[in-house]
């Protein structure tokens, strides 16, 4: 984009914008320009019509006969197949289940029993803090492991990756800078090795369309509360490739994912594919809201949805730089288009207060100690108009000096 766009430019951008009529699906506060998409997504108006459903309905008409009647014992399996489809997966080979955390577990349980005689998790020292957390407390449950972190142990992941490591943990998208991994490739590294990876999507699903089956992944694990709108505490959800079904083993062995879960007997014996990474009873309200949010995918094109994400970040890097500039402010993420999600993130040492101001104001984005300031882009409800007068708070905040109201200062809890 060469040259700076007046307002007027950037509302014909969002009159010829292809994905703006989504925006209306989805319900958004007066007065508030949501960029915080990348943490908690936007509500829709067809998440509440499931939720209403699901309460008003099947629980309190139908009772029990609901996990018949209304299919919520096959849920898990339903919409991972539906979500699958939004990360370039086949059926059967995506669940919706648990938590993120809880799923990292079960994932890098099975891989390295899949991988016996090898001792090495490799992880990024900058990856969000759950997944290293999980990582550790998994090696600390079999002798021997250990966890190399890249950034730590060597400068980059692919120098740690070598036929010592069973598995690689990863990032798609690293979750303070939004810098962007090259899947295929990562992949490809691992596997040369005799390595298996899981990759981390939480900050890629429904943000940029991925291809697990293409890039011949071994496993993924996300959330489906931040780019794909499920809500809080919504369920997380597992990919393994079809390949590794049958040797897939996981130390939470809970009755659903029992061969016969109805047959009540006193052994395990693990169902069948998929299936084998559920665990126990699933959250049926959360999982009828995600119902709701994924439906608004089927009429999603994901190479209009990038291409809008990849527009909208460059409008607001260019913004920030050419009207705020000279306020101290560091992009710290890539420059490159291709390599970045769909965030944009800014360091400042006064970050807590600048984006506490901002909030104040409307402009909803967050904060990540030390100092970044994350603006996320969700191309289904964020418009070009937005990022327009996102900066324009912004560079108000900066000028005047606005962030340094003692309503601003750092406090213990960081939003």
């Amino acid at each position: 984009m060469s040259g700076i766009p007046d307002l007027a430019a950037i509302e014909a951008m969002d009159a010829t914008d292809p994905l703006r009529a989504m925006r209306d699906r989805f319900i958004l506060p007066d007065g508030v320009i949501y960029l915080d998409g990348n943490s908690l997504g936007a509500a829709s108006h067809a998440v509440f019509g499931e939720l209403q459903q699901a309460a008003t309905q099947e629980w309190a008409q139908d009772l029990i006969r609901a996990w018949n009647t209304a299919g919520w014992f096959e849920m898990p399996i339903e919409l991972g197949d539906q979500l699958g489809r939004l990360i370039g997966a086949a059926a059967g080979q995506t669940v919706v289940c648990d938590t993120t955390s809880t799923n990292i577990y079960k994932v890098l349980h099975a891989a390295l029993e899949m991988r016996p005689g090898r001792l090495a998790i490799v992880a990024e020292g900058d990856s969000f803090p759950t997944d290293l957390y999980i990582a550790e407390g998994v090696a600390s449950t079999r002798d021997g492991v250990l966890l190399r972190l890249a950034g730590v142990d060597a400068p980059t992941i692919e120098e740690l990756i070598d036929e010592s490591v069973a598995v690689v943990l990863v990032n798609h998208v690293n979750y303070k800078s939004g810098e962007l991994r090259d899947m295929a490739a990562l992949t490809r590294k691992a596997h040369a090795a005799g390595a298996l990876i899981v990759w981390d999507l939480c900050h890629t699903a429904g943000a940029l369309p991925v291809e697990l089956d293409q890039a011949d992944a071994d496993f993924a694990i996300g959330c489906t509360y931040k780019y794909l709108n499920g809500g809080p505490g919504a369920p997380a959800f597992i990919y393994a490739a079809q390949r590794h079904h049958g040797e897939i083993s996981q130390p939470l062995s809970g009755w659903w994912g029992h061969a016969r879960p109805f047959a009540f007997e006193r052994g395990y014996v693990a169902g069948t594919g998929i299936r084998r990474f559920l665990c126990g009873t699933q959250p049926v309200l959360s999982m009828r809201a995600l119902k709701g949010a994924l439906a608004i995918w089927n009429d999603v094109d994901m190479a209009a949805l990038r291409k809008k994400s990849v527009a909208l970040t460059e409008l607001f890097i260019q913004l920030v730089e050419a009207k705020c500039g000279a306020y101290g402010l560091t992009l710290e993420s890539t420059r490159d288009a291709t390599k970045r999600g769909s965030q944009v993130s800014f360091l400042h040492d006064h970050g807590y207060q600048i984006m506490r101001a901002l909030i104040e104001r409307g402009v909803i984005g967050d904060f990540r100690a030390p100092s970044t300031i994350r603006f996320g882009f969700t191309p289904l409800y964020v418009g070009y108009r937005d990022v327009w007068l996102a900066v324009e708070a912004l560079e108000d905040i900066l000028r005047t000096g606005a962030w340094q109201d003692q309503r601003f200062a750092v406090k213990e809890a960081v939003t």
